[in-house]
């Protein structure tokens, strides 16, 4: 069999976000997100699920560490709740929010972890959306002044700031398809978000390294790519159209190239977003890092309609099952782009988790999934690609968005009902995994 070896300092970890495990969702001075309005307003969620509890991570955060110090993790990515920290997105800074973060970046060193810090991953202050939310400019320097204060506040313990989570879902699956929060849909809007979102982005970098210019400024994409059904000209030149004319490749193009991608562009019409002078250059400066979240490829036929083959295996989220597409597209934004160094920040599955009556969490199919595509991250690596390090989705089962409480992506199975973490079988693996720094 063979043994993938990874180098002696790559980076394991796993990620989670602030809305999806925190909880205490109006406790110690937390202002209201758009999340919290989302969720709470009726027929938006799965089974009317809220993030009011969820993993009750605000309270249980030390058990949570002890648990990935037992998994071995050598690094944690996770989200700041803006509001937590500033409750109206403005001022005053809420010292108990604070607090909480600071506990957390504490511990997690304590426990020989490396804190890397996301700025958001979309729970906006719900304030500021009642002020035009990412449609109002001013929001990107609301958000560039939070980004100062909470690098203030720890950036003499975390080096690795993240400014935004996958832009492209807060900016469409927000405003053009109404599936997240706010709930808009407006191709017009979504486009001015972007693009605002974007300039908000590029603040915040300037805002961290004014506070530290050795901390790490990155930011994490969530890539899809699109490939042909079949591999004939046609259908190869259609999937390649539906490529450049996407959302990936917008935030790519603006972020490493300084400009807006063509056809996209060419596209988007009378709904192409308002730029200011400086704008681009704002947007593309140079990066430290770039968190890669993948998941699952796109597949389309001659007409450029998705299409899902039968045959492979699909997750819980009807996502096809395809480890050499993460290969592919490594590589492909390795040829295409000048980019920092990568991590993959995010990269699990949702599986139908029972538990056995030995007690037990017996996935195999999670953990072959996470086998499968560490191998083709091995391989990208060997091909050039500069990895970093690789950060499992999700750390624990969560509130997931709009399915609510109904997939489970964690390493560690959550009983919503009494709190209780059992590690599955694919968290032991994982472990495993961390301890040899290979896979077989």
């Amino acid at each position: 069999m063979t043994t993938y070896r990874f180098p002696s300092n790559f980076l394991w970890g796993a990620a989670t976000a602030s809305y999806q495990i925190e909880g205490a969702w109006n406790e110690n001075g937390k202002g209201e997100s758009i999340w919290d309005r989302f969720s709470h307003t009726p027929g938006k969620i799965t089974n009317g699920d809220t993030g009011d509890l969820t993993c009750d991570h605000y309270h249980r955060y030390p058990e949570d560490i002890a648990l990935m110090r037992q998994l071995g993790l050598k690094a944690y990515r996770f989200s700041i709740s803006w509001p937590r920290v500033i409750p109206n997105g403005m001022v005053p800074v809420n010292p108990k929010g604070l607090d909480f973060y600071d506990n957390l970046v504490d511990r997690l060193l304590a426990a020989n972890i490396q804190p890397f810090a996301t700025l958001y991953h979309w729970d906006l202050p719900q304030a500021l959306e009642d002020k035009g939310g990412w449609r109002n400019r001013d929001t990107a320097h609301y958000f560039a002044d939070y980004t100062a204060v909470m690098v203030k506040r720890l950036g003499d313990r975390v080096k690795h700031w993240a400014t935004f989570n996958e832009p492209l879902v807060a900016a469409f699956a927000g405003h053009l398809w109404g599936e997240h929060a706010p709930g808009i849909k407006d191709e017009k809007i979504a486009l001015q978000t972007a693009h605002n979102i974007l300039v908000a982005h590029g603040l915040s970098v300037q805002a961290i390294r004014s506070v530290d210019s050795d901390l790490q400024a990155g930011v994490v994409l969530s890539l899809w790519p699109v490939e042909p059904v079949e591999d004939t000209p046609e259908n190869i030149t259609v999937a390649e159209k539906t490529w450049q004319e996407g959302g990936d490749i917008l935030f790519l193009d603006t972020i490493f190239k300084g400009h807006y991608p063509p056809a996209g562009w060419e596209k988007a019409g009378d709904n192409v977003p308002q730029i200011m002078p400086g704008d681009m250059a704002l947007i593309s400066q140079k990066l430290d890092f770039m968190g890669v979240n993948y998941y699952s490829r796109q597949l389309v036929d001659v007409t450029g309609e998705r299409v899902r083959p039968e045959g492979p295996e699909y997750t819980e989220m009807n996502w096809e099952v395809c480890p050499p597409a993460f290969y592919r597209l490594l590589t492909r934004l390795n040829r295409e782009y000048r980019l920092p160094p990568l991590y993959i920040t995010e990269n699990g599955s949702s599986f139908k988790d029972e538990v056995s009556p030995d007690g037990a969490v017996h996935d195999p199919r999670r953990e072959s999934y996470l086998r499968e595509h560490f191998i083709q991250v091995h391989k990208a690596m060997q091909d050039g690609v500069d990895m970093r390090g690789y950060f499992v989705w999700s750390l624990m089962d969560n509130f997931e968005w709009g399915h609510g409480f109904t997939k489970r992506f964690g390493l560690i199975r959550v009983d919503y009902e009494t709190q209780q973490r059992t590690l599955k079988d694919s968290a032991k693996w994982y472990a495993g995994v961390i301890r040899e720094n290979a896979v077989e």
